[in-house]
């Protein structure tokens, strides 16, 4: 997640969408005013190869604390901040009313269905469960992003790309931000999906069933549907 003063931004980072990439090349484009949460170890080596600011100001003031956030400091030392893919409901909360409204919030969806499937390989490690007992047994938040960006089931960002559109998506938000030049991605946990077929050819009935009832708040707001390959 990252929140850019210059170029009056918020990026909130779903899952599965290259969002550590976008992270990582929005980097460029910020000062040391700005709010950046920590990604992973080896995608902070990367960042930092790129020259780019690594994390900072993500702990949120203790001024902004709630009695029990003041408790759980107290007690546990543990403060409350903006992390990776925290929703847009606590970034509006943190952030203020006036940053909130005059920043241009963005971030990206992918279809549902590869979207689960590039988490099961993200998240499973040979031998591998079967990809429907792993949809049916994972967290709701594991699959749909749909609280990332929505706020009481309304979308609250300003722009949602779309993964599929990933190339021309980027150019619109460099034109409305009015970044100094293109958004390059470096390329970060693409390694993991070894097998690239169509998701109707690796998703049975049950696995589709699950993610059409978990996600179906983001397939009826982007018209996302189940296909298969016209060659089948």
């Amino acid at each position: 997640m990252i929140i850019n003063h210059k170029y009056k931004f918020i990026f909130l980072k779903t899952r599965k969408t290259a969002g550590t990439s976008i992270e990582i090349a929005l980097s460029k484009f910020c000062d040391r005013d700005d709010i950046i949460t920590p990604i992973t170890e080896g995608d902070e080596k990367k960042r930092q190869e790129l020259g780019f600011i690594g994390p900072q100001n993500y702990k949120i003031s203790l001024q902004q604390h709630t009695k029990r956030e003041w408790f759980r400091y107290i007690t546990r030392r543990e403060r409350k901040r903006f992390f990776n893919h925290i929703d847009a409901s606590q970034v509006r909360k943190y952030i203020g009313a006036d940053i909130w409204k005059n920043y241009f919030k963005f971030c990206f969806e992918r279809d549902p269905f590869d979207k689960a499937i590039s988490h099961y390989y993200w998240s499973t490690r040979e031998p591998r469960p079967p990809i429907e007992d792993y949809l049916n047994s994972s967290p709701t938040k594991f699959l749909s992003n749909w609280d990332i960006y929505a706020i009481n089931d309304h979308i609250a960002a300003d722009f949602v790309g779309r993964y599929e559109n990933l190339t021309d998506d980027l150019a619109t938000i460099v034109d409305k931000l009015g970044l100094p030049e293109k958004i390059t991605l470096p390329r970060a946990k693409g390694e993991y999906r070894k097998n690239r077929s169509h998701y109707s050819t690796l998703l049975n009935a049950s696995a589709r069933s699950r993610i059409e009832i978990v996600c179906a708040k983001e397939i009826a707001a982007f018209n996302y549907h189940w296909t298969e390959p016209s060659n089948q």
